[in-house]
């Protein structure tokens, strides 16, 4: 079992990192294959905004457009159980949408690392462990000092 609350009391550097940028089509496996649909950052964001960052599994808060800020995790990296051969920034927003937002304007708060990238034995253990990374991100972004980004001037500039 794992932490449920991850990441230090207060944010540290190099967080918050503050991405925005059209969501872009992936592979196609989130909603499809996992049942946990992403909205993928365009490649200039994670060749260059994210470039310093170690691969792995992030928290933070994410808005599409205009709607509201929702808490988010997203997966930096190669993704090895797919065999990726380029690196992406992959959000998924923590609530059921009902139409997917290709193209349009993505605001990602990252506020702290869950854990590494991995590989997997099935697709059964990702899945499990990408709904602890959801836990864990529902519970760490209950801390005050995380919480007050959701409504911080970045999501909130016209």
């Amino acid at each position: 079992m794992r932490e449920l609350i991850v990441g230090s009391d207060t944010l540290t550097p190099p967080y918050p990192i503050l991405v925005e940028g059209t969501v872009v089509e992936g592979f196609g496996r989130g909603g499809k294959q996992l049942g946990i649909p992403t909205a993928n950052l365009p490649s200039s964001v994670v060749d260059q905004a994210l470039e310093n960052i170690p691969i792995g599994v992030y928290y933070g808060w994410a808005q599409v457009q205009d709607d509201i800020v929702r808490p988010m995790v997203m997966s930096l990296g190669w993704n090895p159980y797919f065999k990726n051969e380029k690196r992406s920034g992959e959000v998924h927003i923590i609530h059921k949408f009902k139409d997917d937002f290709y193209g349009k304007q993505m605001k990602v708060a990252i506020l702290a690392y869950i854990r590494a990238e991995k590989d997997y034995t099935s697709l059964e253990a990702l899945v499990e462990d990408i709904q602890c990374d959801i836990r864990a991100a529902q519970e760490s972004l209950k801390r005050t000092e995380y919480a007050a980004v959701q409504s911080s001037s970045f999501f909130n500039q016209s």
